[in-house]
């Protein structure tokens, strides 16, 4: 009989230690920030940049006029990387507080989305397909989509353009999805950077290339062998994206856009780069 009542006690004091352990560790510890969208509860996106004293923005590497890297010095130069020491300047009051990293069409979001940085300034154009995986700034940039070809093409602009011809691109790029809706059934070969596709232009392994004029004529300045054809087909406006939510670090970035064009900094900027100012609308 006794025991039978050591039993019974010994099981009670087994089950009531097992419930206590049980509730620790379902116990949530508190969330820490963690690289540049580590987010908490407490703590916007625009606390974190101001409290770290430096913006890690994602731009473009092989982008001439937007983001390219100089091989030899290793600086990235461009409308896009100035633009991002435009924002540090207007958010932290100082221009320098910049760390760039390089991005893709097809690694932007999800590097932005994973906390690797702050925003992307990457000629990346506004869509209602990206709005439901990022917030976009205002407007920073106005461009169309058009085509390059090697001087003598018989392509001169997307009426030229049939499903025979084969065009290329880069990944994750909306110039892909244009120009399949503007040409049913067109051959696209698709490229990690616009890099690599004008590379294989000049290889001959293709009839054009698409994505935004502005990015085009950066291509063309690089190989005057090559030239940007017809009008443009599409409107291509680009925004600076930051995670969904963050509202705050939204509108910081356009107020230091608003700034930009109500001092004439953003024309001066567009016209080292573009080579003109902007047209008014």
């Amino acid at each position: 009989m006794m025991n039978k009542k050591r039993f019974s006690l010994l099981l009670v004091c087994m089950i009531a230690l097992v419930t206590v352990l049980g509730a620790c560790s379902t116990t949530t510890a508190p969330s820490a920030s963690n690289g540049a969208g580590g987010t908490d509860s407490a703590s916007s996106q625009l606390d974190q940049i101001k409290q770290r004293g430096k913006l890690i923005v994602g731009v473009k590497y092989d982008t001439k006029l937007f983001g390219l890297k100089d091989p030899s010095s290793g600086n990235v130069e461009g409308f896009d990387v100035d633009m991002a020491h435009a924002l540090a300047k207007s958010i932290l009051g100082d221009e320098s507080k910049v760390e760039l990293k390089e991005v893709t069409s097809k690694t932007r979001i999800p590097m932005l989305n994973n906390g690797d940085i702050d925003m992307v300034i990457a000629t990346m154009t506004i869509t209602d397909e990206r709005k439901k995986e990022v917030d976009f700034s205002d407007v920073y940039f106005q461009a169309g989509q058009s085509l390059l070809v090697k001087k003598g093409s018989p392509i001169k602009g997307i009426e030229d353009v049939t499903a025979d011809t084969t065009i290329l691109a880069a990944k994750g790029a909306t110039s892909i999805k244009n120009i399949e809706e503007k040409v049913p059934n067109v051959k696209v070969l698709e490229y990690d950077n616009y890099q690599d596709a004008f590379n294989a232009l000049k290889a001959g392994q293709g009839d054009a290339l698409t994505t935004d004029d502005a990015i085009l004529y950066g291509m063309a300045a690089q190989d005057p062998n090559y030239e940007v054809v017809g009008k443009p087909f599409t409107d291509e406006p680009y925004g600076i994206a930051v995670k969904k939510g963050q509202t705050a670090l939204v509108e910081a970035i356009n107020k230091g856009l608003t700034d930009m064009k109500a001092d004439g900094s953003y024309n001066e900027l567009y016209k080292k780069w573009i080579g003109k100012e902007p047209e008014s609308k």
